[in-house]
């Protein structure tokens, strides 16, 4: 797996584009293989919607970073239904299309930003492990695109200001350290697996029967979502 670099603050401007290429090059192949009647599947971590809704969510968003296209509200949950319904008449390929494009292009786009659309390609790289989980492929919430989406997530936290983590994981041989980083508060401490991590961050449901160990915070005290 990739080396997750969470020891200094300085921004690569290239890592959004390398997380977003890295996925599509295992998601796409996969999502191209599957049955029509598995992008009706409901997702668990989005309620209300399909796999092909997450899809369709996900295309739209990165051809709005790649078209420059920010108009106010422009990822509000009002704005992501818009795009979702303006795609109902798409076929699954052109959706998938799309969204081929859009992890191709934005990295660019985001690199250009400065830092601001840097969550995006977090967040993509979420809805994309969202829909690995439901279709029980591997890679959910980890894969190859694992360390750059680490590296990602503790610079977003520590811009945040959440509380700091001190994260000993099973999948990386140093400890990674998230949240804020001015020594004034005292870190939470986990122990367990990188992804089921990420989905806390996330907001992810973590499946039963997954061990983990979490001490100075709840789980809900993480997620960046909420």
């Amino acid at each position: 797996m990739t080396y997750a670099d969470t020891t200094h603050d300085v921004r690569d401007p290239e890592l959004p584009g390398r997380l977003l290429a890295t996925e599509r090059d295992a998601l796409i192949p996969l999502l191209r293989s599957r049955p029509e009647e598995d992008f009706a599947l409901a997702t668990l971590a989005c309620p209300g919607w399909t796999v092909r809704d997450v899809l369709a969510h996900c295309s739209a968003a990165l051809t709005r970073v790649v078209e420059g296209r920010f108009e106010k509200g422009v990822f509000s949950p009002e704005a992501n239904d818009r795009d979702i319904a303006e795609r109902a008449d798409w076929t699954n390929a052109r959706v998938l299309d799309e969204l081929e494009r859009g992890m191709t292009e934005a990295g660019a786009a985001i690199a250009r930003s400065g830092g601001p659309l840097d969550a995006v390609a977090f967040g993509e790289w979420v809805h994309a492990g969202d829909v690995r989980d439901v279709l029980g492929a591997p890679g959910a919430y980890g894969g190859e695109g694992l360390g750059f989406a680490l590296t990602l997530l503790a610079r977003l936290t520590r811009h945040k200001r959440r509380q700091p983590l001190h994260a000993d994981l099973d999948d990386l041989d140093d400890p990674l350290r998230l949240g804020d980083a001015s020594g004034e508060l005292t870190p939470a401490r986990y122990i367990g697996d990188a992804p089921t991590l990420v989905r806390l961050y996330s907001g992810r449901p973590v499946p039963d029967g997954v061990a983990y160990e979490l001490a100075g915070a709840k789980a809900e005290d993480l997620n960046i979502y909420g």
